[in-house]
Protein backbone atom coordinates (compact mmCIF):
# COMPACT_ATOMS: atom_id res chain seq x y z
CA UNK A 1 0.00 0.00 0.00
CA UNK A 2 0.99 3.23 -1.01
CA UNK A 3 2.80 5.24 2.10
CA UNK A 4 1.21 8.54 1.24
CA UNK A 5 -2.21 7.14 0.59
CA UNK A 6 -1.89 5.18 3.69
CA UNK A 7 -0.83 8.49 5.57
CA UNK A 8 -3.81 10.21 3.89
CA UNK A 9 -6.63 7.25 5.16
CA UNK A 10 -4.62 7.90 8.72
CA UNK A 11 -5.91 11.58 8.61
CA UNK A 12 -9.22 11.43 6.61
CA UNK A 13 -10.08 7.73 6.88
CA UNK A 14 -10.31 7.54 3.03
CA UNK A 15 -8.39 8.90 -0.20
CA UNK A 16 -10.10 9.74 -3.36
CA UNK A 17 -9.64 8.91 -6.49
CA UNK A 18 -7.97 12.34 -7.40
CA UNK A 19 -5.49 11.89 -4.88
CA UNK A 20 -4.40 8.88 -6.36
CA UNK A 21 -4.23 9.67 -9.64
CA UNK A 22 -2.25 12.64 -8.44
CA UNK A 23 0.63 9.73 -7.53
CA UNK A 24 0.39 8.25 -10.79
CA UNK A 25 -2.15 5.42 -10.41
CA UNK A 26 -4.01 5.28 -13.67
CA UNK A 27 -7.62 3.90 -14.17
CA UNK A 28 -6.26 -0.20 -14.78
CA UNK A 29 -3.91 0.20 -12.06
CA UNK A 30 -6.43 1.39 -9.80
CA UNK A 31 -9.44 -1.25 -10.98
CA UNK A 32 -6.47 -4.20 -10.25
CA UNK A 33 -5.99 -2.84 -6.72
CA UNK A 34 -9.41 -2.57 -6.07
CA UNK A 35 -9.90 -6.06 -7.44
CA UNK A 36 -6.75 -8.07 -5.46
CA UNK A 37 -8.36 -6.37 -2.63
CA UNK A 38 -5.18 -4.54 -1.96
CA UNK A 39 -7.79 -1.32 -1.99
CA UNK A 40 -11.25 -1.60 -1.01
CA UNK A 41 -13.78 1.03 -2.68
CA UNK A 42 -15.78 2.50 0.13
CA UNK A 43 -18.28 4.48 -2.32
CA UNK A 44 -17.58 5.52 -5.90
CA UNK A 45 -14.32 7.49 -5.64
CA UNK A 46 -13.31 6.85 -2.59
CA UNK A 47 -11.03 3.90 -1.08
CA UNK A 48 -9.22 3.04 1.83
CA UNK A 49 -6.49 0.16 2.88
CA UNK A 50 -8.32 -3.54 1.96
CA UNK A 51 -6.16 -4.87 5.27
CA UNK A 52 -7.69 -2.21 7.44
CA UNK A 53 -11.18 -2.54 5.97
CA UNK A 54 -11.51 -6.38 7.01
CA UNK A 55 -9.96 -5.40 10.20
CA UNK A 56 -13.25 -3.17 10.86
CA UNK A 57 -16.42 -3.57 12.68
CA UNK A 58 -19.29 -2.66 10.95
CA UNK A 59 -19.20 0.67 12.79
CA UNK A 60 -15.91 1.20 11.74
CA UNK A 61 -16.86 0.52 8.06
CA UNK A 62 -20.00 3.06 8.22
CA UNK A 63 -17.77 5.70 9.23
CA UNK A 64 -15.45 5.74 6.68
CA UNK A 65 -18.33 5.28 4.21
CA UNK A 66 -20.11 8.51 6.12
CA UNK A 67 -16.25 10.51 5.70
CA UNK A 68 -15.84 9.45 2.13
CA UNK A 69 -19.20 11.50 1.06
CA UNK A 70 -18.24 14.60 3.68
CA UNK A 71 -14.93 14.71 2.14
CA UNK A 72 -16.72 14.53 -1.64
CA UNK A 73 -19.15 17.02 -0.89
CA UNK A 74 -19.37 19.85 -3.20
CA UNK A 75 -20.38 22.21 -0.36
CA UNK A 76 -20.27 23.07 3.14
CA UNK A 77 -21.45 20.06 5.38
CA UNK A 78 -21.22 18.18 8.76
CA UNK A 79 -21.72 14.74 9.60
CA UNK A 80 -25.84 14.44 10.90
CA UNK A 81 -28.11 12.29 12.32
CA UNK A 82 -26.74 8.49 11.87
CA UNK A 83 -23.55 9.74 10.54
CA UNK A 84 -23.25 11.77 13.64
CA UNK A 85 -24.42 9.89 16.02
CA UNK A 86 -21.37 7.54 15.23
CA UNK A 87 -18.82 9.51 15.17
CA UNK A 88 -20.21 9.99 19.18
CA UNK A 89 -19.75 6.31 19.61
CA UNK A 90 -23.30 5.52 20.42
CA UNK A 91 -25.37 2.21 20.01
CA UNK A 92 -26.20 1.58 16.02
CA UNK A 93 -28.33 -1.57 16.72
CA UNK A 94 -31.18 -1.78 13.86
CA UNK A 95 -29.82 0.97 12.05
CA UNK A 96 -29.53 2.00 8.29
CA UNK A 97 -25.79 1.56 7.54
CA UNK A 98 -26.01 1.75 4.25
CA UNK A 99 -26.39 5.70 3.85
CA UNK A 100 -24.81 8.74 4.82
CA UNK A 101 -26.20 11.70 6.62
CA UNK A 102 -24.53 15.17 5.91
CA UNK A 103 -26.78 18.49 7.06
CA UNK A 104 -25.48 21.95 4.99
CA UNK A 105 -24.13 24.40 6.95
CA UNK A 106 -24.99 27.13 4.63
CA UNK A 107 -29.08 26.81 5.48
CA UNK A 108 -30.04 25.39 1.42
CA UNK A 109 -32.10 22.52 1.04
CA UNK A 110 -29.88 19.02 0.57
CA UNK A 111 -30.70 16.49 -1.90
CA UNK A 112 -30.35 12.66 -1.98
CA UNK A 113 -27.99 10.95 -4.46
CA UNK A 114 -26.46 7.32 -4.06
CA UNK A 115 -25.45 5.94 -0.52
CA UNK A 116 -26.04 9.86 0.98
CA UNK A 117 -28.81 11.51 2.41
CA UNK A 118 -28.08 15.34 2.86
CA UNK A 119 -30.14 17.64 5.06
CA UNK A 120 -31.36 21.22 5.53
CA UNK A 121 -29.65 22.60 8.36
CA UNK A 122 -31.25 25.84 10.76
CA UNK A 123 -28.36 25.89 13.29
CA UNK A 124 -27.80 27.90 16.32
CA UNK A 125 -24.99 28.19 18.19
CA UNK A 126 -23.68 24.67 19.88
CA UNK A 127 -25.02 22.99 16.86
CA UNK A 128 -22.03 22.86 15.11
CA UNK A 129 -18.77 20.78 16.62
CA UNK A 130 -15.00 19.94 14.94
CA UNK A 131 -14.90 16.57 16.43
CA UNK A 132 -11.87 14.21 15.14
CA UNK A 133 -11.08 16.12 11.97
CA UNK A 134 -14.68 16.82 10.81
CA UNK A 135 -17.54 19.15 11.35
CA UNK A 136 -20.46 16.78 12.99
CA UNK A 137 -23.58 17.81 14.97
CA UNK A 138 -23.67 18.21 18.54
CA UNK A 139 -24.17 15.05 20.70
CA UNK A 140 -27.21 16.84 22.29
CA UNK A 141 -28.40 17.62 18.18
CA UNK A 142 -27.72 14.25 17.12
CA UNK A 143 -29.51 13.14 19.64
CA UNK A 144 -32.40 14.90 18.66
CA UNK A 145 -32.15 14.37 14.98
CA UNK A 146 -32.09 10.33 15.41
CA UNK A 147 -35.30 10.11 17.06
CA UNK A 148 -36.73 11.51 13.43
CA UNK A 149 -35.34 8.59 11.81
CA UNK A 150 -35.58 5.41 13.82
CA UNK A 151 -37.98 4.38 16.37
CA UNK A 152 -38.69 4.75 20.05
CA UNK A 153 -36.46 1.80 20.99
CA UNK A 154 -33.66 2.23 19.28
CA UNK A 155 -33.72 6.32 19.86
CA UNK A 156 -34.05 5.21 23.74
CA UNK A 157 -30.80 3.36 23.44
CA UNK A 158 -29.01 5.94 21.43
CA UNK A 159 -29.97 8.82 23.60
CA UNK A 160 -29.20 6.30 26.68
CA UNK A 161 -25.67 5.97 25.92
CA UNK A 162 -25.07 9.49 25.55
CA UNK A 163 -26.65 10.68 28.64
CA UNK A 164 -24.61 7.96 30.61
CA UNK A 165 -21.42 9.45 29.06
CA UNK A 166 -22.20 12.69 30.17
CA UNK A 167 -22.24 13.89 26.37
CA UNK A 168 -25.52 15.64 26.94
CA UNK A 169 -28.21 16.14 29.59
CA UNK A 170 -31.36 16.15 29.67
CA UNK A 171 -31.68 19.92 30.34
CA UNK A 172 -29.66 20.79 26.99
CA UNK A 173 -31.97 18.20 25.28
CA UNK A 174 -35.09 19.66 26.72
CA UNK A 175 -34.29 23.11 26.07
CA UNK A 176 -32.97 22.31 22.53
CA UNK A 177 -36.16 20.39 21.49
CA UNK A 178 -38.26 23.17 21.92
CA UNK A 179 -36.40 25.78 18.86
CA UNK A 180 -37.30 22.22 16.62
CA UNK A 181 -40.77 23.32 16.21
CA UNK A 182 -39.58 24.07 12.42
CA UNK A 183 -38.67 20.35 12.17
CA UNK A 184 -40.29 17.51 10.31
CA UNK A 185 -41.17 13.99 11.93
CA UNK A 186 -40.34 14.90 15.45
CA UNK A 187 -43.89 13.80 16.91
CA UNK A 188 -42.38 10.54 18.72
CA UNK A 189 -39.27 13.19 20.05
CA UNK A 190 -41.46 14.37 23.05
CA UNK A 191 -41.94 10.84 23.91
CA UNK A 192 -38.88 9.06 23.83
CA UNK A 193 -37.27 12.29 25.78
CA UNK A 194 -40.06 11.31 28.53
CA UNK A 195 -38.52 7.61 28.41
CA UNK A 196 -34.82 8.25 28.11
CA UNK A 197 -32.39 7.32 31.54
CA UNK A 198 -28.51 7.86 31.76
CA UNK A 199 -29.14 5.54 34.48
CA UNK A 200 -29.07 2.73 32.05
CA UNK A 201 -25.72 0.96 31.84
CA UNK A 202 -26.18 -1.23 28.64
CA UNK A 203 -28.09 -1.54 25.80
CA UNK A 204 -29.81 -4.61 27.21
CA UNK A 205 -31.08 -2.56 30.08
CA UNK A 206 -32.53 0.35 27.98
CA UNK A 207 -34.67 -2.19 25.35
CA UNK A 208 -35.58 -4.18 28.91
CA UNK A 209 -36.98 -0.56 30.17
CA UNK A 210 -38.90 -0.03 26.98
CA UNK A 211 -40.25 -3.67 26.73
CA UNK A 212 -42.12 -2.79 30.28
CA UNK A 213 -43.43 0.35 28.81
CA UNK A 214 -44.42 -1.42 25.23
CA UNK A 215 -46.39 -3.88 27.63
CA UNK A 216 -47.45 -1.36 29.87
CA UNK A 217 -46.11 -2.59 33.10
CA UNK A 218 -45.67 0.19 35.47
CA UNK A 219 -42.49 1.52 35.37
CA UNK A 220 -39.67 0.32 37.11
CA UNK A 221 -37.04 2.38 39.46
CA UNK A 222 -33.60 2.42 37.15
CA UNK A 223 -30.57 1.25 38.93
CA UNK A 224 -32.10 0.60 42.50
CA UNK A 225 -30.13 0.66 45.76
CA UNK A 226 -30.49 -2.00 48.29
CA UNK A 227 -29.52 -0.76 51.60
CA UNK A 228 -29.90 -2.48 54.94
CA UNK A 229 -31.56 -1.53 58.20
CA UNK A 230 -28.44 1.53 58.86
CA UNK A 231 -29.05 2.76 55.36
CA UNK A 232 -26.00 1.43 53.80
CA UNK A 233 -25.97 0.49 50.23
CA UNK A 234 -25.28 -3.30 50.08
CA UNK A 235 -26.15 -3.64 46.03
CA UNK A 236 -27.90 -2.47 43.50
CA UNK A 237 -30.09 -3.86 40.80
CA UNK A 238 -30.80 -3.20 37.22
CA UNK A 239 -34.46 -2.37 37.43
CA UNK A 240 -36.91 -2.73 40.40
CA UNK A 241 -40.43 -2.65 41.61
CA UNK A 242 -40.09 -2.11 45.29
CA UNK A 243 -43.74 -1.84 45.86
CA UNK A 244 -44.61 -5.17 44.58
CA UNK A 245 -41.68 -6.66 45.94
CA UNK A 246 -39.86 -7.05 42.31
CA UNK A 247 -36.39 -6.89 40.59
CA UNK A 248 -35.46 -7.68 37.15
CA UNK A 249 -31.40 -8.06 35.72
CA UNK A 250 -30.14 -7.75 32.05
CA UNK A 251 -28.02 -11.20 31.56
CA UNK A 252 -25.69 -9.99 29.37
CA UNK A 253 -22.29 -11.16 28.11
CA UNK A 254 -21.13 -7.71 28.16
CA UNK A 255 -22.56 -7.37 31.62
CA UNK A 256 -19.61 -10.68 32.40
CA UNK A 257 -17.05 -9.45 31.24
CA UNK A 258 -17.06 -6.03 33.19
CA UNK A 259 -17.59 -7.95 36.53
CA UNK A 260 -14.85 -10.56 35.67
CA UNK A 261 -12.02 -9.56 37.59
CA UNK A 262 -8.26 -11.32 38.03
CA UNK A 263 -8.49 -15.24 37.24
CA UNK A 264 -11.99 -15.35 36.87
CA UNK A 265 -13.85 -17.12 34.60
CA UNK A 266 -17.22 -16.48 32.94
CA UNK A 267 -18.86 -19.15 35.23
CA UNK A 268 -17.33 -17.58 38.51
CA UNK A 269 -18.92 -14.92 37.54
CA UNK A 270 -22.25 -16.73 37.00
CA UNK A 271 -21.64 -18.27 40.52
CA UNK A 272 -21.29 -15.01 41.73
CA UNK A 273 -23.80 -13.22 40.65
CA UNK A 274 -26.36 -16.08 41.72
CA UNK A 275 -25.33 -15.74 45.56
CA UNK A 276 -25.69 -11.90 44.55
CA UNK A 277 -29.37 -12.47 43.83
CA UNK A 278 -29.88 -15.02 46.65
CA UNK A 279 -28.56 -12.74 49.28
CA UNK A 280 -31.10 -9.85 47.59
CA UNK A 281 -33.39 -11.59 47.96
CA UNK A 282 -33.06 -13.04 51.57
CA UNK A 283 -32.74 -9.66 52.64
CA UNK A 284 -35.64 -7.92 50.86
CA UNK A 285 -37.75 -10.86 50.41
CA UNK A 286 -38.74 -9.76 46.89
CA UNK A 287 -38.45 -12.45 43.82
CA UNK A 288 -35.85 -11.87 40.93
CA UNK A 289 -36.70 -12.09 37.08
CA UNK A 290 -33.58 -12.63 34.81
CA UNK A 291 -33.54 -12.03 31.50
CA UNK A 292 -31.13 -12.56 28.43
CA UNK A 293 -30.89 -10.98 24.70
CA UNK A 294 -33.12 -13.58 23.58
CA UNK A 295 -36.26 -12.57 25.69
CA UNK A 296 -36.25 -9.22 24.39
CA UNK A 297 -37.14 -10.26 21.61
CA UNK A 298 -39.90 -12.09 23.08
CA UNK A 299 -41.84 -9.20 24.44
CA UNK A 300 -45.36 -10.45 25.02
CA UNK A 301 -43.97 -13.55 26.99
CA UNK A 302 -41.45 -12.12 28.98
CA UNK A 303 -43.70 -9.14 30.29
CA UNK A 304 -46.05 -12.22 31.57
CA UNK A 305 -43.48 -13.53 33.18
CA UNK A 306 -42.67 -10.21 35.22
CA UNK A 307 -46.62 -9.56 35.82
CA UNK A 308 -46.73 -13.09 36.92
CA UNK A 309 -44.30 -12.24 39.66
CA UNK A 310 -46.32 -9.02 40.52
CA UNK A 311 -49.36 -11.55 40.88
CA UNK A 312 -47.14 -14.17 43.24
CA UNK A 313 -45.93 -11.04 45.23
CA UNK A 314 -49.82 -9.64 45.57
CA UNK A 315 -51.12 -12.71 46.61
CA UNK A 316 -48.35 -14.19 49.40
Amino acid sequence: MDPVLLQICDRHGVFLRREAEELGYHDHAISSLVKEKVWKRVRHGAYTSGERWRGMTDAERYGLLSRAAYRQSQTKVMLSHTSAINEWAAPLRGFDLTEAHLTRRDGRTGRRQAGVVQHRGRLIEGDTVCHDGVFVTSPTRAALEITTLVGIEGAMVVIDDLLHRGLTDVERLAGRFELMNHWPDTLRTDLVLRLVDGRSESVGETRLRYLCWAQHLPAPQVNFEIKDAHGRVLHRVDLAWPELGVFAEFDGKIKYGKLLADDETAKDVIVREQRREEAICRLTGWRCVRVVWADLDRPVETANRIRAQFRSVAVA
